[in-house]
């Protein structure tokens, strides 16, 4: 039976939560504890990357960070970004979260269904006039320069934020007792093995959101016991409701 919910994510912002629900309706505590910090690279480091933002007509986001640290860079470098600037976002719930920085119109916020890259690429290539950049964490592949480049669409990438570790102390360390643990990304599985370098799963279930994250709970040598996106689950919070259902049974 589960009981104590780690989710590797910071406290959600809003009582309305689904996370709250799960836990009203299936007898859960959950427990928003993030892995690691993300920090936003200074305009001093961004310039050095000969960027100029303004040169671009559509912005690509596959992340809520990337969006908060686009927009914070830009007020940070005095740019406003023009009305009819294009996002094509790599879910809806990341495209909704625009919101919080400009006024939402159809017409200019675009996303895909599955929350995988590959595919928002037909999206992006319905539109093959537009210059597209991407921001990035410092850690990355070329997986996505590399698809774009193939459908030769005119883009560039660049760093806008990079990740640090967020440690647990040793009172964390010593009350560890969860019976689920749900990851959002690569990092913050890699973040669990450097907390906890003795960890073993035996009973407790991992979730991962996001097919990096599931292939390096794998690649750490634990077991996966649930994955999303999927097309029948698109949220974690839903394929999370699934799961718990399930185990109810």
């Amino acid at each position: 039976m589960l009981k104590k919910i780690l989710v590797s994510q910071p406290k959600p912002s809003s009582d309305k939560s689904p996370y709250y629900e799960l836990e009203k309706d299936y007898g859960v505590k959950c427990v928003f504890r993030p892995f690691f910090k993300v920090e936003g690279v200074s305009a001093k480091e961004f310039r050095q990357q000969k960027i100029n933002i303004l040169d671009y007509t559509a912005i690509v986001f596959t992340s809520r960070h990337a969006i908060d640290h686009f927009f914070n860079l830009a007020k940070e470098l005095r740019i406003t970004i023009p009305e009819d600037m294009k996002y094509f976002c790599i879910i809806e719930s990341v495209a909704l979260y625009i919101q919080k920085y400009v006024q939402y119109r159809k017409r200019k916020v675009f996303y895909g269904s599955t929350g995988k890259f590959d595919d928002l690429v037909p999206l992006m290539v319905k539109h093959k006039t537009e210059k597209y950049l991407v921001p990035m964490s410092s850690v990355h592949n070329d997986d996505v320069a590399n698809m774009l480049t193939a459908k030769n669409l005119n883009h560039a990438e660049c760093v806008m934020y990079r990740t640090v570790s967020n440690d647990f102390t040793e009172d964390e360390i010593k009350t560890f007792d969860y019976d689920m643990l749900i990851f959002f990304s690569p990092t913050g599985v890699k973040a669990l093995q450097k907390n906890f370098p003795n960890f073993v799963q035996g009973d407790i279930r991992i979730g991962a959101f996001g097919p990096a994250t599931a292939k390096t709970v794998e690649e750490e040598g634990l077991r996966l016991d649930l994955q999303a996106p999927t097309e029948e689950f698109p949220s974690m919070t839903s394929a999370l409701k699934n799961y718990l259902k399930s185990n109810k049974k």
